[in-house]
């Protein structure tokens, strides 16, 4: 079998950033629920794990194959690497595969930002027209979070804040060469910022919570595990909450647990993506909103149809 493959510059290619969260958002507007997202499978490997992700649709389903290295960034390699492979839903047979670690770079930062908009639409005191963006983080997800926000919110000030400034020079001068314009920042910025993406590995909270300005969004879309955060308990107690499914967040979401116990969360009930592209989040007023998510196998069978039948194969 001589399966078409799809490599980074093509899966980059056929889903440009309105491309991808359009069609994020179409398919929880069509039915997708991410309530009934199968969990991650994590086994171990030498040197990190696996990580195996399915999911399954009407008319594709499909898996992502990955592995975690965790020593390999400072061996100049990427710590997560893998490959996606594409089936039909009806006879289950491989219709392609597809870098892996770029579908990843693309969906979650589509998914951030699908996100974010609709937050910043449910605002009582409305969104505002020309954001101060502040990015924690110097990797592959801040890289493309920042794509993402210049194509999402035009007008936007971006700003980055890493924890090495030779990185977030690179950044910046990597996004200036394709005419995004972003500065350095600091936590400090973290009071001005109307929008906050943390897409960082950081294992413990990156800044205070209480310095957020009333009516911020904030994004903690970095990491994934009950013992990892990105945000203070602080943070979560003071704003709304938005997850993308309850199940995979009371699973993995660290950033809300132990600020509330699961049995609390069962109790709140937050408002998931499928809920807040159907217009259920109802703000607080002076209160910011914290989206937490931890990525989900749904949005990679959505982002890999979407090159499967735009893209172009090897």
């Amino acid at each position: 079998m001589n399966l078409p493959y799809f490599d980074a510059a093509s899966v980059r290619a056929a889903a440009p950033w309105p491309t991808a969260v359009a069609a994020l958002e179409r398919s929880l507007a069509e039915g997708v629920d991410p309530e009934s997202d199968s969990p991650r499978l994590f086994s171990p490997a030498p040197g990190g794990e696996f990580l195996l992700m399915p999911a399954e649709g009407r008319s594709y389903s499909g898996v992502k194959v990955l592995t975690v290295a965790p020593g390999n960034p400072a061996r100049g390699l990427d710590k997560i690497q893998g490959i996606y492979l594409l089936v039909d839903s009806d006879t289950l047979a491989p219709l392609a595969t597809m870098d892996g670690t770029e579908l990843t770079a693309i969906r979650t930062p589509a998914t951030t930002l699908m996100a974010v908009k609709h937050i910043l639409a449910a605002a009582p005191e409305g969104a505002p027209e020309n954001p101060n963006v502040l990015v924690f983080g110097a990797g592959i997800q801040a890289l493309n979070h920042l794509r993402a926000a210049h194509a999402a919110l035009p007008g936007a000030s971006l700003a980055v804040v890493g924890k090495r400034p030779e990185r977030v020079q690179a950044l910046i001068e990597t996004l200036a060469a394709e005419g995004i314009a972003v500065r350095a920042g600091s936590s400090a910025d973290v009071g001005d910022a109307e929008i906050v993406l943390c897409t960082t590995s950081s294992r413990t909270p990156l800044f205070d919570g209480d310095l957020v300005a009333d009516g911020a969004v904030v994004a903690a879309v970095g990491q994934h595990g009950l013992d990892a955060r990105e945000v203070d308990a602080a943070l979560v107690l003071r704003s709304d909450v938005v997850v993308e499914g309850r199940a995979s967040a009371m699973r993995e979401a660290g950033d809300l647990i132990p600020a509330r116990s699961a049995s609390e969360w069962e109790a709140i009930r937050p408002v998931n993506l499928r809920e807040l592209v159907d217009g259920q989040l109802k703000r607080s007023p002076g209160r910011p909103c914290l989206y937490a998510g931890v990525g989900m196998a749904w949005q990679d069978l959505v982002t890999a149809a979407v090159v499967y039948e735009g893209g172009t194969k090897e």
